[in-house]
């Protein structure tokens, strides 16, 4: 074996004293007790976790020079706050809406990488999406006009499109909100104004428009807001998931534009019932939805200002915190957002078990701090998560190797473009993702 990491891990349902080895490919070999190897680094009773995969970000690469944004800085912070994986969005400038673009896309993003990426293709027609299909790592269906996307597919061209996309094997994140639920003549200046303008009826109706859903569609839901939604998405065996913002925010968290975002934060009754399903298990996947805008343009009056919050970083170190405080479960946490991603996504990681990659992180629930911008890594230089606690990992390996100690990334532009190695059956909903 080429080398032993060693420390208390999660295996088979509980925090135990363990050696993790890995072998020269970067894969998990053995987990077991006293193994051999050629290098051995032992973390004590610090807790060695499988690192995040994040099935929903937005680095703007390509984009306008002023973007806040890019490959190289969105995944050092990725690596920093414990994800390996993160998939990026496809609502560009320009949008991936070709092999074309796609092709330059990934050509941008090799060399600069410092965890793995999964690019998205935005699903607009057969067509289009039988041509991105040898390229892609999944596709991205807007339901409404959104950032990239002025011109959203037509509410009769939507069964196509799942069928096509279903066809491709790939899987489909669908921004579910329906522009016709959408209320007209709000004067939007405030989170709370913005949450009655696009109100959580339009995300009922958004899901209701991809029904029926092809039967070998591995169909997701992005950033749901309501309970009612979620559950509704439980009981049809569809994936979905929930943003750190939506679950630990409302609309009264802040009056300003930086906590503008779409779909809006919700009442902090909507947003507690959101966190109880959570917390019970009930939502499959949790993602950053890290969609950051510069600080200049998110001083704009609220109803010109663009919607977005960064929280790639913030993701995994936020929710460490809430089961620090014993409002989480550790077990709910790694299903949410190191199992089912990956599952949901076909690449072989987010568990401790032999044969999958060995990506790693290492934390210590004693080292907790206040989040605050200016120690972050985010160029836009704010976050909507300000002087909250988080628990950031002390290391994190990538294929074994190590990308950050002690708080500080020491890794090198490794990470890859990656494309589905398998195809998991449809639903990654909770009942169908027990094993960790």
């Amino acid at each position: 074996m080429d080398r032993v990491i060693s420390g208390r891990a999660w295996v088979k349902g509980r925090l135990q004293p363990v050696d993790i080895a890995i072998d020269g490919e970067g894969r998990i070999q053995r987990i077991g007790r006293d193994l051999r190897a050629t290098h051995r680094q032992d973390f004590g009773d610090r807790i060695i976790l499988p690192s995040a995969v994040d099935l929903h970000v937005h680095f703007r690469d390509p984009g306008p020079p002023e973007a806040a944004e890019e490959f190289a800085t969105g995944t050092l912070q990725a690596a920093l706050g414990g994800v390996a994986l993160v998939a990026d969005m496809p609502n560009t400038a320009p949008p991936v809406v070709s092999p074309a673009v796609l092709e330059e896309k990934a050509a941008r993003a090799r060399g600069r990488l410092a965890v793995d990426t999964l690019l998205y293709a935005a699903a607009l027609d057969a067509r289009q999406i039988r041509r991105a299909a040898g390229l892609a790592g999944a596709f991205k269906l807007y339901l409404a006009p959104t950032t990239g996307i002025e011109s959203p597919p037509a509410p009769s061209a939507i069964p196509g499109i799942l069928d096509s996309v279903a066809r491709t094997g790939l899987a489909l994140s669908v921004h579910a909100e329906d522009p016709a639920a959408m209320r007209s003549g709000i004067d939007s200046r405030d989170p709370r104004s913005w949450n009655a303008a696009r109100p959580i009826q339009a995300e009922v109706d958004g899901v209701a428009r991809l029904r029926p859903v092809p039967a070998s569609l591995r169909l997701h839901i992005a950033h749901v807001t309501s309970a009612e939604v979620a559950r509704r998405l439980r009981q049809d065996g569809v994936s979905f998931e929930a943003t750190p913002h939506h679950l630990l925010l409302n609309d009264t968290s802040g009056s300003d534009p930086r906590f503008k975002v779409n779909p809006p934060l919700r009442t902090e009754r909507e947003r507690a019932a959101l966190w109880t399903a959570f917390a019970a298990g009930e939502v499959p996947c949790v993602a950053s939805d890290h969609a950051p805008h510069p600080g200049a343009s998110k001083e704009l009056p609220f109803a010109l200002a663009p919607s977005g919050v960064p929280g790639v970083e913030t993701l995994l170190p936020l929710f460490l915190d809430r089961v620090r405080a014993g409002d989480l479960s550790l077990e709910t946490l790694l299903r949410a957002a190191c199992h089912r991603p990956a599952l949901w996504l076909g690449v072989p990681q987010g568990r401790l078990a032999a044969g999958l990659r060995a990506h790693l992180v290492v934390v210590d629930f004693r080292q907790r701090r206040r989040i605050r911008s200016s120690e972050l890594h985010a160029p836009c230089g704010w976050s909507p998560f300000e002087g909250f606690e988080g628990i950031f990992p002390t290391d994190h390996f990538l294929d074994g190797a190590a990308i950050v100690e002690g708080g500080e990334y020491v890794g090198t532009p490794r990470g890859r473009i990656l494309r589905p190695e398998y195809a998991p059956r449809p639903s990654t909903a909770p009942e169908s993702s027990k094993a960790l």
